[in-house]
């Protein structure tokens, strides 16, 4: 299908461009990828459908760089509760109970809440990883899968066939290898996942010192943090990243800057279970990459990239009590470019010709968009999932004007969600 957008305010983030910078003209997709961005075209035809877009904004979509989408059965569940007794007597005990059945139907209500706000694509680290691949799939949506095996070597099996199996199954899905963490990972695994990174010369991902209570247990058992540990394993030599980055020491940012790796900040779901600010300005001055994750909404609770953006650079501002760090310009680089080449999406980074045609319509006709001072910083500091006005993935309109084309009735997926919810409680 041949779709052109015209009239159009574009923010294309080319790769070489981090001032956000907007041109006005049209895009064009044919298929799944983009064939033209430029100055309006006259006399323009072949076109399956013709969209004006009256002005307003066409981006790249957002990418969720940490989640867990299936937990959106436990979101308002567990709330207003300390850390240990919300995971291990709330979450911990009714994930046991989920079935493949259940993630696909919680992953396809998560998939909805991302169309919602702008996010085409997500690093998903949760169970049944056949289940959140078929959810994606059937709704046309792009999906990194990230291993999350835990316990002893013999699942590094697991991971070595999912890496091989994901990343030659479907053109909406990839994978990357990855554990849960240190804390409920042995060691022997994890020699064995750094064995694995180099035999598939691939990075490695995991949740990486989101609280104190993590970094201070790891030095007990290693004498050093799990930064330090993962690179005398080897297990960093090809890239990778951490989720959430919180207590890092200078040491633990140096290797992360001297190894490329990436470090995902979570702020909304940190900051609901207390865990910290994430040093997100120290790590720019030294040149750390850094994407953004909304985690999963059971300690979110919403799935929102405009709330995590907004969060980002505030919360940096209170944390250095200095009003002008974390520019705007910088997050919104993390919520897109950023966020695509951490998960390996080389080619939905930006909009250019030969790109994925993932991509957002923002409203800009709207109070909390005007005036047009800024666009850029309009959308960090006041945008809301009410200026999405349009989520393409892949080159198919998935979610337009508060409708979904995903191949189920919202109606139906609430009322699978809710009889799951209902069980599991």
């Amino acid at each position: 299908m041949k779709i052109r957008f015209f009239n159009a305010r574009i923010m294309p983030l080319s790769t070489n461009d981090n001032s956000c910078s907007i041109i006005e003209g049209e895009l064009h997709t044919n298929g799944s990828k983009i064939c033209y961005v430029g100055e309006n075209v006259k006399d323009a035809e072949g076109f399956d459908r013709e969209i004006d877009c009256k002005g307003n904004l066409i981006m790249p979509g957002f990418k969720n760089a940490h989640t867990h989408s299936a937990m959106t059965f436990l979101r308002s569940y567990a709330d207003d509760l300390p850390l240990q007794e919300w995971l291990f007597n709330r979450v911990f005990p009714r994930e046991d109970k989920l079935t493949p059945d259940d993630v696909y139907i919680l992953t396809k209500l998560a998939i909805m809440e991302y169309l919602t706000s702008g996010i085409t694509s997500c690093f998903d680290m949760y169970f049944f990883r056949d289940s959140i691949a078929s959810a994606a799939i059937d709704t046309g949506y792009r999906m990194v899968l990230c291993g999350a095996v835990n316990g002893g070597a013999e699942n590094a099996k697991t991971l070595s066939d999912e890496y091989q199996k994901f990343n030659n199954y479907n053109e909406l899905i990839s994978y990357q290898l990855g554990f849960h963490a240190e804390y409920t990972t042995s060691l022997d695994l994890m020699k064995e996942i750094a064995r694995l990174s180099h035999e598939f010369k691939a990075p490695v991902f995991t949740h990486n010192s989101e609280t104190e209570k993590e970094v201070a247990e790891c030095k007990e058992r290693h004498g050093k943090t799990p930064t330090a540990l993962f690179e005398d394993l080897g297990m960093l030599e090809y890239g990778g990243g951490g989720f959430h980055c919180v207590h890092f020491n200078e040491s633990d940012m140096n290797t992360f800057k001297s190894k490329g790796l990436w470090a995902v900040t979570n702020p909304g779901s940190n900051t609901k279970l207390a865990s910290g600010i994430a040093p997100i300005w120290q790590m720019q001055k030294k040149g750390i990459n850094i994407a953004i994750g909304t985690d999963g909404s059971a300690s979110n609770n919403c799935l929102d990239m405009f709330r995590e953006m907004f969060l980002v650079t505030g919360l940096q501002k209170i944390r250095e009590k200095d009003a002008a760090v974390c520019d705007g310009l910088d997050v919104l680089t993390m919520a897109v470019k950023n966020g695509a080449l951490a998960m390996g999406l080389v080619d939905s980074d930006c909009l250019a010709e030969g790109k994925n045609a993932d991509l957002v319509m923002i409203d800009l006709n709207r109070p909390n968009m005007q005036p047009l001072n800024n666009i850029a910083k309009n959308l960090v500091y006041s945008g809301s999932k009410s200026n999405v006005k349009m989520t393409m993935v892949n080159g198919k309109i998935l979610y337009e004007n508060g409708e979904f084309f995903i191949g189920e009735s919202p109606e139906n997926i609430y009322r699978k969600c809710n009889e799951t919810a209902d069980r599991l409680r």
